[in-house]
This record gives structure tokens, sequence and C-alpha cells, in this order.
């Protein structure tokens, strides 16, 4: 499908949550079951973070400034100089209490009433359901596997044409098929958006998590894009619910008046944990090493039952497997995937609503022992179906 949609979304449940909470009551009734479904890192933070928690567990735990305490944000500032060799104010951050709050910030202190947004598909549930949330408008850029699913800017500038929108959100790597941008193609799309006057919202959450070299940000084209992180993917921290934004200069003050409102601040505890978490990128790299085997590991056996990721992915720790030999109803085969042979994987619905029923998302983000068996599993569950 080569047209952008444009079509209202809708609020739609997040399938990967069904998934999960099904598979908790199938573990409570004593049932085995592989979890694949969520981009959940298998290891926990970094040693040095757990201890620093662990230190500061006696102190009050009150709320910090908005903006977040000033030695994270130095502490980032200090990232973006070593990793993408940009300066950074400290005063144009702002942590928040994971990705997710950056974005509902991002749509309401970027954009007006009613924007239209436009978001890459496949693409990640949340884009589509926050701004449907927010009442704004998601026009769907179609990416498609013959293309590695990456975005270009000739791909922007046609929507545009077709559609007009106030801003592009995109992520790279992406989820859910691990596509990310080489530098040049990312400095065409800044490029692009900067001609067309479409602000740029850079999700950057699995920076780090990039196999063919080091991850390139957007702010190293520009300082016009509002910039996404988080501490979940990469630092092994999901749970903690802990990210950071950086805004153009001309943002902050709505920004920051909407954080110190809508969330006041990010969790006190996860900020002084994402504090040290910046300087353990040894273990975080060691976590790395551990998604590029099992990444190996799963192509391996995917090809096994004749089936190959749509691509094996840039980055990340996904892939995004076309299962049309199998079935059209990616839902369906799912929860019986998880009901019959105790493996959990995310149906493409997820996070394709037009072509997604073709598709399943495995995450490689657990254990090798978690992919050989679930690989096992899968195999005698297709042999049952012929």
């Amino acid at each position: 499908m080569n047209e952008a949609s444009n079509k209202p979304t809708g609020l739609r449940p997040f399938y990967v949550m069904e998934i999960t909470k099904h598979s908790k009551r199938l573990e409570a009734a004593g049932r085995s079951v592989m979890h694949m479904e969520s981009g959940e890192p298998g290891a926990p933070p970094a040693p040095a973070v757990r201890a620093a928690v662990a230190a500061a567990l006696d102190l009050p735990q009150h709320y910090t400034p908005s903006a977040g305490i000033l030695d994270l944000r130095l502490a980032l500032a200090d990232y973006y100089r070593v990793q993408h060799r940009v300066s950074v104010d400290p005063e144009a951050m702002i942590v928040t209490m994971g990705s997710s709050a950056a974005f509902i910030l991002a749509f309401v202190g970027g954009f007006g009433k009613g924007a239209r947004i436009a978001v890459t598909r496949p693409g990640y549930p949340a884009y589509l359901n926050t701004l449907d949330g927010l009442g704004m408008e998601a026009v769907e850029i179609p990416m498609t596997a013959e293309t590695g699913w990456r975005l270009t800017a000739a791909d922007v500038e046609a929507a545009y044409r077709r559609q007009s929108f106030d801003g592009l959100l995109f992520a790279s790597p992406a989820n859910p098929t691990g596509a990310a941008v080489t530098r040049e193609a990312l400095g065409d799309i800044v490029d692009v958006c900067r001609r067309l006057g479409v602000r740029l919202i850079s999700d950057e959450i699995y920076h780090g998590l990039d196999y063919r070299g080091p991850s390139t940000s957007a702010l190293e084209f520009t300082g016009d894009a509002i910039i996404i992180n988080s501490f979940s993917k990469y630092y092994c921290m999901t749970g903690w619910r802990v990210g950071w934004m950086v805004l153009p200069p001309q943002l902050m003050d709505r920004t920051m008046m909407l954080q110190q409102n809508m969330f006041i601040s990010a969790p006190t505890l996860s900020q002084i944990a994402a504090t040290v978490a910046l300087g353990q990128r040894d273990y975080s790299e060691a976590q790395k090493s551990l998604y590029a085997q099992n990444r190996q590991l799963l192509a391996a056996g995917l090809a096994r039952f004749d089936l190959r990721a749509a691509s094996e992915g840039d980055g990340a720790f996904y892939a995004y497997v076309d299962f049309s030999r199998y079935t059209n109803d990616s839902l369906g085969f799912c929860k019986t995937l998880l009901d019959e042979a105790g493996v959990a994987a995310t149906p493409g619905i997820d996070f394709d609503r037009v072509n997604g029923n073709r598709f399943v998302r495995f995450s490689y983000a657990g254990t090798r022992a978690t992919i050989e068996e679930s690989l096992d599993r899968i195999g005698t569950f297709l042999r049952r179906r012929g």
C-alpha cells in the first residue's frame, strides 16, 4: 500500500499487554510460558545502579525540580558531548516519567489543538493511541519490507504532498522492525522537515542498540527538533519509568509548565539510578552483545521453518516476521500460540492496523535459553498445524 493513511485511528487495545496479561494467568495456573512479547531486557540495571538506589533508600524521597535533578541533566549533557559531539544546555532538558510522558509533552507542548502528526507504519502503537487521546490526527506513512522498513526524505515529502502535517515523529532504530536510517538519510529527513516547515520529533529510545555502528542523533543536524530518549532499553530500566527530552528554546517554557502540572517530576529514586546508569555503558554494551547473539540465533531458528524476519533489523531487539504462510490473523495466531505452545509473542496488528495481520513480532531481549526453548515449541506448534 503506497498511500499515506489519514483515516481516524480510534483508541485500540495495546495488544501486547493483553498477551502478557493472559500469559500471567497461564503461569498462575502452573503453565510454563516463554516470554518473547515485550521489549524488556532480561537483565537488571547495572550493579552500581542498584547499589546507588539501595544507598538512597534511607533518604527523604521529595519531589525533585520539575526539569529533573541537575546532576542528571549535567550527566546527560556530558553524554551528548561524548556520544554525539554536540553541546546541549542542561536547561534545555526535561527528565520525564519514561518516554511515554515525553510523547504527551511533545505533542501538547510543541503543537496546537488538532495538529496532524505523521508517523511511520508499522510503528509503536502508543503513537496513534496517544495522538487520538489528545484529539490530534495521525497521518501514517507506510513502510515496506522491500525497502528495509526505512523512512526516507522522499517518503516524507510525498506523504506531505498528499496530506500536509505539522509534525513528523519517527524512531531510528524503530519498533517493531529494528530499522534504522543511515546518518546521511537522517540528515536528509531533517532537511526536508525544515524546508516543509514540519517539526521533527526524534524518538531515540533505542539508541545504543544499533548493530551497524554508533547511533546518530537528530541533534547532530538541528537544534529545532524535539528529542526523546529513555533509560528503559539500553540501560535495562523499563520499570523505573525515567526518560528525557531535549527541546528547542522556544518550546521550553510551555513544556515545562505542562510538566509541572501534569507530572510534577520523574520519580526521585529513578533519577538517582539514571544518573549512575549513564556511567555504566560497559555493562550496557555487554547486554547489547548478548542481544546480537540472540538476534542471530533467532534468525537461524526461524529459517528452519522457512520463516525469516521481514528485516533482520539494524538495531533494537525485535524480529518482525511475516507469518502469512501460516495465518492472516496475527492476533488469533498469537493467542493460539500462547495457549497451545506456551510462547508469548506480539501480533503485528499492534503496529500496523492495515497489514499487520500477517506479521508477528518477537523480542530477543531475553535469555538465550528462552529463545532456544521458544524455537523448539514454535517448531512443534507449526508441525501440528501442518
